[in-house]
């Protein structure tokens, strides 16, 4: 029997909906099909709302405003007579506007198929009219709701067939009155969403069939959940009563068999979805994430009673069915491999939004030029209309084959990874330790407050362990980790440099420095830890920090973006590499701290109203104190545990490499890199670019820049650094790193200056040039020729270590079963040093040089090299040495002593010319335990939450509403 438009009651809900109402009413009138009654419940408008439902339809149902939209179904449902002829329930929302043919449509599917129990319109925006929101609706195993279209699109026929789908939304759902009570309505336990999902899965399962009828109609407004109109029930946090309400859905809903797995993948799931929305800035969104999973995790009566329920339905269904429906909702539901391809669009859209924002600093720079100075080249720049620009061919394989300085830089990368080979494999020697085992091993120095170093020591691990216990994480083992960073910091500065230079150049002139420039720029700079003899050395602060520089500069630039809001932005950034940078090389903190005192002394004499505009001094200022906030678990126990002079010592074993006047100037540490004179070009055109006018202020900068590295290198080379066990120099790496930074940068933009006098002459001035250029050349092709033909470094790939094997095996069993190693003759000195676990380790290297000395420990060897006794040995036990070792050349005087002292037991040794000894008493195990800093352990979380905090501002967002 075909359905008749009177056995369709109406059931409206509504609250603070008038500014919608009049035209939902003039909808519901102007239906086609006449609905036999209208039942409206509003649930405490504070508007209108009630007043023109009851002009409109006569005596409405009034509920409070805490009523839930179940409830306020019920209460209507309640209104609808039994026996009154009222088949179906056709529910509306205030924000939901019918199209007049919708209920005519809707009435004509049910009869085309009379097993269809539910049936849905298309939803369309309101009131764009034209933009798709929902043609039927069904969830993903990670709780997102599916609609299968794409973002923003339009209503233009493609999805017109009416199909079976898991739910359909409750704006606009007609549903047979007897299923609505069979099924008990929706949930309570999902006062405002997700009920549509859940209802329909129910549905589902209990053998119910939903369909989807484009042919139907209806605008939606979503005011809810867009945030236009807030209720009791959302308060200000929409996004978790969604996430809630998906997460119970899918928990209640899911069989017995998957529940376990989905518990867990839920979980799992969460912790990503925050991360997510931390790096798009949508903090207030990750929080809610957390905030509906733990709502729900703690509430497990909850999740069983609503499975009981479910269950109890579910047992109703006819004999042999449920096979059937279990397919049937499982053929409903999103792919399994959905949420991994939502994943892969998130990724793409934040390395797009991250591009996008880094291809709009220099367009944006422009356009304020162009403000402040009508006649300058940027005002005059012509403005191209992207529709204007003809299509042509993009093949990124035809792009670069046909690009000469691609393929240069594709060359030099090559020839770079070649040169690097050294640190393939396991990589030792030099100014490197060997790196442990696993990644843990750098986790746990990192994390803990007492080392079992030596006889114990609190001096904090430096700062760089994290970055790389974090690598090592990622690469499988510090080993690849090292050998990564290695291998790739030549490629990194010289992408880092060429797009510093790009952005530079076109700072000095709208039309930027030409290709060629670039090219030679950027792999000089990115040369400067090879040939300066760092790499070679194994001296990760130069290398590090040299990869990480130009970054570093070029998020400085955006101290002068036109917009605050943007200078605050690039503040967190170079806050954030400044700190990375830091973390490997200490000065680059104290030359950023002057650096930045002198360039705002210099803009505040020029402009004396600076002072007074926090956003021109502010975002410089918080990007140079953030460092030590993020860095505060290092240098404030250093500083506690009397070992200040690890804040001016780079990564490595010490002495620091030394560097003099010339050094510092031709980028050379002393006895060490390629030939000296291949730094000379880069300073003679550094000098050169001082001469054309149209440059000179930009190369003054750079010189200024330089002076104060100059000036900070000879303050700091007249420090002499008095350690516990040596004395050194403090490092000077950064500096070097940075002076030849600024003369290269000095040179290109003064080389942008000379070109263009150049092309507007002739004669001598044009062969002068061409001379220079091919000295230029040199430069790069000396620097790289001499890296990859072998260049005399201390990089190996072994350990140089005189201790057996067994002796290793033993040490491995405890922090109480060290090995003594005593080097040296009576003649010409003495020194020790207390191996443990597998040795000493990068990182560990430099907590042993800042420890105290142990003067027990000392006494104890003294007395073992001079007047050995049991009294002795027993005192060496007690401080957890189990072995003695006189690396070869062994002293023969101290050998024959030990070997007619009790206690001692001879041991093999790996060649007859290194001697070893066993203690024969039972060592103390507990020897070099220590204390726990409670101090660290807050410093710590204060760094965490710091570096989670800044790179959540730091970053490119994807959200448009924050866009």
């Amino acid at each position: 029997m075909p359905s008749s438009p009177g056995s369709v009651a109406v059931l409206l809900v509504s609250h603070d909906g008038a500014r919608w109402l009049s035209s939902v009413v003039d909808g519901i009138r102007s239906q086609t099909a006449t609905p036999g009654r209208v039942v409206a419940v509003d649930t405490g408008s504070k508007d209108e709302s009630a007043t023109l439902l009851e002009d409109a339809f006569g005596e409405v149902v009034r509920a409070p405003s805490s009523t839930s939209f179940p409830a306020a179904v019920r209460l209507g449902l309640d209104e609808i007579v039994d026996g009154a002829g009222f088949e179906w329930v056709w529910i509306l929302h205030d924000d939901s506007n019918p199209d007049p043919g919708a209920l005519a449509a809707l009435l004509e599917a049910a009869d085309a198929d009379p097993d269809a129990d539910v049936l849905g319109p298309k939803l369309r925006e309101w009131p764009s009219l034209r933009r798709l929101l929902e043609l039927g609706v069904t969830i993903s195993g990670t709780g997102r709701r599916e609609t299968g279209l794409e973002r923003g699109e339009y209503d233009q026929g493609q999805h017109d067939d009416v199909r079976a789908v898991l739910a359909v939304n409750t704006a606009g759902m007609l549903v047979r009155r007897g299923v609505l009570e069979e099924l008990g309505g929706f949930d309570p336990q999902l006062p405002i969403f997700g009920n549509d999902i859940d209802f329909g899965w129910r549905a589902a399962a209990a053998g119910h069939r939903t369909l989807v009828v484009p042919q139907a109609v209806v605008f939606h407004a979503e005011a809810a959940h867009r945030g236009v109109r807030r209720t009791p029930l959302t308060g200000r946090h929409t996004h978790y009563q969604e996430r809630r309400a998906a997460l119970y859905t899918l928990l209640v809903n899911s069989g017995a068999r998957s529940l376990p797995f989905q518990l867990v993948r839920l979980a799992f799931g969460t912790l990503l979805r925050m991360v997510g929305f931390l790096l798009v800035r949508a903090v207030g969104e990750a929080l809610d994430e957390l905030a509906a999973l733990v709502s729900l995790y703690s509430s497990p009566r909850e999740i069983i009673a609503a499975r009981r329920q479910r269950r109890e339905v579910r047992d109703r269904r006819p004999a042999g069915a449920p096979d059937e429906v279990r397919n049937t909702v499982k053929s409903l539901l999103a792919p399994p491999w959905l949420p991994y391809r939502h994943g892969l669009d998130f990724v793409g859209d934040l390395v797009a939004a991250a591009t996008d924002q880094a291809a709009d600093v220099a367009e944006r720079r422009r356009a304020a030029a162009a403000e402040r100075d009508p006649s300058s080249f940027a005002a005059r720049r012509p403005v191209v209309d992207d529709d204007d620009v003809p299509l042509a061919d993009t093949g990124a394989v035809a792009r670069f084959f046909t690009n000469p300085v691609a393929l240069l830089l594709a060359v030099f990368v090559v020839a770079a990874v070649v040169g690097s080979r050294a640190a393939f494999g396991t990589v030792v020697g030099g100014g490197l330790s060997p790196v442990p085992a696993a990644a843990t091993d750098w986790w746990r120095l990192y994390l803990e407050s007492w080392h079992p170093l030596g006889q114990g020591t609190a001096v904090p691990a430096p700062p760089y362990l994290l970055p790389l216990a974090f690598l090592a994480s990622l690469f499988g083992g510090p080993g690849h980790a090292l050998s990564a960073v290695l291998v790739l910091a030549v490629p990194v500065a010289l992408w880092g440099a060429f797009r510093f230079l790009r952005v530079v150049g076109r700072l000095v002139s709208f039309t930027g420095a030409p290709r060629w420039q670039l090219l030679w720029g950027a792999t000089t700079y990115a040369l400067v830890p090879v040939v300066s003899g760092a790499w070679g050395d194994g001296r990760l602060g130069p290398v590090v920090t040299a990869a990480v520089l130009p970054w570093l500069a070029h998020a400085a630039l955006g101290f002068a973006d036109p917009a605050p809001d943007r200078r605050w932005r690039a503040a967190w950034r170079t806050g954030l590499l400044l700190a990375l940078t830091t973390s490997f090389a200490p000065v680059a903190w104290l030359f950023a701290f002057v650096l930045g005192l002198v360039v705002l002394v210099v803009a505040f004499s020029i402009v004396p109203g600076a002072t007074r505009d926090r956003s021109v001094w502010g975002p410089p200022a918080t990007a140079v104190g953030m460092a030590p906030v993020l860095l505060s678990p290092w240098w404030i126990p250093a500083l506690v545990h009397h070992a200040p002079e690890g804040l001016l010592l780079d990564p490595g074993r010490l002495p620091t490499p030394t560097v003099d006047g010339l050094g510092l100037l031709v980028g050379r540490f002393s006895e060490l890199g390629a030939p000296w004179w291949l730094g000379v070009p880069t300073v003679v055109l550094a000098l050169i670019g001082l001469v054309p006018r149209a440059t000179r202020i930009p190369v003054i900068v750079c010189w200024v820049v330089a002076f104060v590295v100059t000036l900070l290198a000879a303050l700091l080379g007249a420090v002499t650094l008095s350690l516990p066990a040596t004395t050194t120099e403090p490092a000077l790496g950064f500096l070097l790193v940075a002076l030849q930074g600024s003369l290269v940068v000095a040179a290109v933009v003064g080389g942008q200056g000379l070109l263009a006098v150049v092309r507007s002459r002739a004669g001598w001035l044009r062969i002068a040039a061409a001379g220079l250029a091919a000295v230029a050349v040199v430069v790069p092709l000396g620097g790289l020729a001499w890296f990859v033909v072998g260049h005399d470094d201390g990089l190996t790939d072994h350990r140089d270590d005189a201790i057996p094997a067994y002796m290793v095996q033993s040490s491995m069993l405890g922090n109480g079963h060290g090995i003594l190693v005593v080097r040296g003759s009576v003649d010409d000195g003495l020194t020790y040093t207390v191996r443990r676990g597998d040795g000493v380790t990068l990182g560990e290297d430099e907590i042993l040089d800042l420890a105290a000395e142990n003067a027990d420990l000392t006494r104890s060897v003294r007395a073992l090299t001079s007047r050995p006794n049991q009294t002795v040995i027993d005192s060496l036990a007690d401080l957890g040495i189990e072995y003695v070792v006189l690396p070869a050349p062994a002293d023969g005087r101290v050998a024959a002593s030990l070997d007619a002292t009790g206690g001692l037991t001879q041991a093999s040794a790996e060649s007859r010319s290194t001697r070893a000894w066993q203690i024969g008493r039972t060592v103390n195990e507990s020897a070099v335990d220590g204390p726990r800093s409670w101090l660290r352990i807050v410093l710590l979380l204060v760094q965490a939450l710091g570096i989670i905090w800044v790179a959540v501002l730091c970053a490119p967002t994807t959200n448009r509403r924050r866009a």
